[in-house]
């Protein structure tokens, strides 16, 4: 877990190709490390709500670096989680617990 350099992502290689496939696959896609407590916090919050969710654990993947520098283009930050609903990214999951206490999650996920 270093500082990474600023390098060129290949928005048109295999890894980008991949992320971009797997956001759309399910309601809700959770790019997560099974060990990251924010990444649970997400976690649990879609679990109350019985909401299936598709989580790729980065930390487990061969690929999980270049994955995350695909998302920082995306998305602007390379942190942990991503969270998509409906293809759209929400944030993290400071984000998506502050969604479900504004009431605006359950909104989304319709």
């Amino acid at each position: 877990m270093g500082l990474r350099s600023s390098t060129m992502v290949n928005m048109e290689g295999p890894v980008a190709k991949f992320v971009k496939e797997q956001i759309p696959k399910e309601k809700v896609v959770i790019f997560s490390k099974s060990y990251c407590p924010y990444c649970k916090m997400a976690k649990e919050v879609f679990d109350k709500l019985s909401q299936k969710y598709y989580a790729l654990e980065l930390d487990q993947r061969e690929d999980g670096e270049e994955i995350q520098d695909v998302l920082k283009e995306i998305t602007g930050a390379r942190s942990v989680p991503r969270v998509f609903i409906n293809g759209n990214f929400v944030g993290g999951g400071s984000d998506v617990k502050a969604l479900q206490e504004k009431g605006e999650l359950v909104k989304l996920l319709q």
